[in-house]
Protein backbone atom coordinates (compact mmCIF):
# COMPACT_ATOMS: atom_id res chain seq x y z
CA UNK A 1 0.00 0.00 0.00
CA UNK A 2 2.45 2.34 -0.81
CA UNK A 3 2.00 5.80 -2.77
CA UNK A 4 2.38 5.75 -7.14
CA UNK A 5 6.06 7.15 -7.54
CA UNK A 6 5.29 10.56 -9.51
CA UNK A 7 5.84 10.87 -13.24
CA UNK A 8 9.81 11.99 -14.53
CA UNK A 9 9.53 15.52 -14.78
CA UNK A 10 12.57 15.38 -16.61
CA UNK A 11 13.74 13.95 -20.21
CA UNK A 12 15.05 10.69 -20.82
CA UNK A 13 18.02 12.05 -21.55
CA UNK A 14 18.57 14.02 -18.63
CA UNK A 15 20.07 13.84 -15.00
CA UNK A 16 19.71 16.55 -12.57
CA UNK A 17 21.43 16.82 -8.89
CA UNK A 18 21.12 20.05 -6.99
CA UNK A 19 22.38 21.79 -3.38
CA UNK A 20 20.45 23.08 -0.99
CA UNK A 21 21.64 26.48 1.37
CA UNK A 22 25.27 27.10 0.26
CA UNK A 23 26.49 29.84 1.88
CA UNK A 24 27.44 32.52 -0.63
CA UNK A 25 24.94 35.09 -1.79
CA UNK A 26 22.98 34.06 -5.36
CA UNK A 27 24.92 36.70 -7.15
CA UNK A 28 28.04 35.60 -6.45
CA UNK A 29 26.98 31.82 -7.29
CA UNK A 30 25.30 33.05 -10.32
CA UNK A 31 29.00 33.90 -12.11
CA UNK A 32 30.37 30.93 -11.45
CA UNK A 33 26.77 28.50 -13.03
CA UNK A 34 27.05 31.27 -15.94
CA UNK A 35 30.43 30.31 -16.57
CA UNK A 36 29.42 26.61 -17.27
CA UNK A 37 26.10 26.52 -19.09
CA UNK A 38 25.74 25.00 -22.49
CA UNK A 39 29.56 23.71 -21.88
CA UNK A 40 30.60 19.66 -22.19
CA UNK A 41 30.73 18.22 -18.78
CA UNK A 42 34.23 17.35 -19.19
CA UNK A 43 35.27 21.69 -19.93
CA UNK A 44 32.87 22.25 -17.56
CA UNK A 45 34.56 20.45 -15.42
CA UNK A 46 37.83 21.63 -16.10
CA UNK A 47 36.93 25.21 -15.72
CA UNK A 48 35.66 24.71 -12.74
CA UNK A 49 38.97 23.14 -11.26
CA UNK A 50 41.04 25.82 -12.00
CA UNK A 51 38.44 28.63 -11.03
CA UNK A 52 39.67 30.90 -8.43
CA UNK A 53 36.44 31.59 -6.71
CA UNK A 54 35.35 29.90 -3.34
CA UNK A 55 31.93 28.29 -4.55
CA UNK A 56 33.38 26.88 -7.73
CA UNK A 57 34.59 23.48 -5.11
CA UNK A 58 30.79 23.68 -4.47
CA UNK A 59 28.97 23.62 -8.35
CA UNK A 60 32.21 20.89 -9.27
CA UNK A 61 30.56 18.80 -6.38
CA UNK A 62 27.20 18.89 -7.97
CA UNK A 63 28.03 19.22 -11.33
CA UNK A 64 30.09 15.39 -10.38
CA UNK A 65 26.38 14.34 -8.49
CA UNK A 66 24.95 15.14 -11.89
CA UNK A 67 26.97 13.33 -13.97
CA UNK A 68 26.97 10.17 -11.64
CA UNK A 69 23.42 10.31 -11.66
CA UNK A 70 23.45 10.22 -15.61
CA UNK A 71 25.55 7.47 -15.57
CA UNK A 72 24.32 5.14 -12.52
CA UNK A 73 20.46 6.55 -12.90
CA UNK A 74 19.83 6.73 -16.14
CA UNK A 75 22.53 4.63 -18.04
CA UNK A 76 23.64 7.79 -20.51
CA UNK A 77 26.90 8.11 -22.22
CA UNK A 78 29.65 10.65 -19.85
CA UNK A 79 31.01 11.30 -22.75
CA UNK A 80 28.14 13.17 -24.97
CA UNK A 81 26.65 14.89 -21.57
CA UNK A 82 26.59 18.53 -21.77
CA UNK A 83 25.42 20.97 -19.29
CA UNK A 84 21.68 22.02 -20.19
CA UNK A 85 21.00 24.02 -16.98
CA UNK A 86 22.63 25.67 -13.90
CA UNK A 87 20.17 27.76 -11.93
CA UNK A 88 20.76 29.54 -8.96
CA UNK A 89 17.94 30.29 -6.49
CA UNK A 90 17.89 32.77 -3.24
CA UNK A 91 17.24 30.82 0.29
CA UNK A 92 16.90 32.73 3.53
CA UNK A 93 19.32 35.40 4.54
CA UNK A 94 20.56 35.47 7.91
CA UNK A 95 20.28 38.67 10.30
CA UNK A 96 23.28 39.34 12.70
CA UNK A 97 24.69 42.14 14.54
CA UNK A 98 27.87 43.81 14.69
CA UNK A 99 28.80 46.18 17.80
CA UNK A 100 29.67 49.85 16.08
CA UNK A 101 31.37 52.80 18.12
CA UNK A 102 29.13 55.03 20.48
CA UNK A 103 26.97 52.45 21.72
CA UNK A 104 25.37 51.86 18.04
CA UNK A 105 25.12 48.43 15.91
CA UNK A 106 24.88 47.48 12.59
CA UNK A 107 23.01 44.92 10.62
CA UNK A 108 25.26 42.12 9.38
CA UNK A 109 23.15 39.90 6.77
CA UNK A 110 24.24 36.12 5.40
CA UNK A 111 23.04 35.34 2.54
CA UNK A 112 22.60 31.83 1.21
CA UNK A 113 21.56 30.31 -2.18
CA UNK A 114 20.45 27.09 -3.83
CA UNK A 115 21.74 25.31 -6.86
CA UNK A 116 20.17 22.49 -9.21
CA UNK A 117 22.42 21.42 -12.47
CA UNK A 118 20.58 19.77 -15.10
CA UNK A 119 22.89 17.68 -17.42
CA UNK A 120 21.73 16.26 -20.96
CA UNK A 121 22.86 13.86 -23.40
CA UNK A 122 23.82 15.20 -26.90
CA UNK A 123 22.43 13.55 -29.96
CA UNK A 124 24.42 11.20 -32.22
CA UNK A 125 24.44 13.87 -34.56
CA UNK A 126 25.29 16.78 -32.66
CA UNK A 127 27.91 14.63 -30.74
CA UNK A 128 30.23 13.82 -34.11
CA UNK A 129 30.55 17.58 -34.89
CA UNK A 130 32.28 18.02 -31.85
CA UNK A 131 34.63 15.59 -31.70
Amino acid sequence: MSKQSAPRRLDETEAKAFLRVISVSARKLNLVAQSIRGKSAASALAELTFSPRRVAEDVKKVLQAAIANAENNHQLDVDRLYVKEATVGRAFVMKRFHTRGRGRSARIEKHFAHLTVIVRERAEDEAGEGA
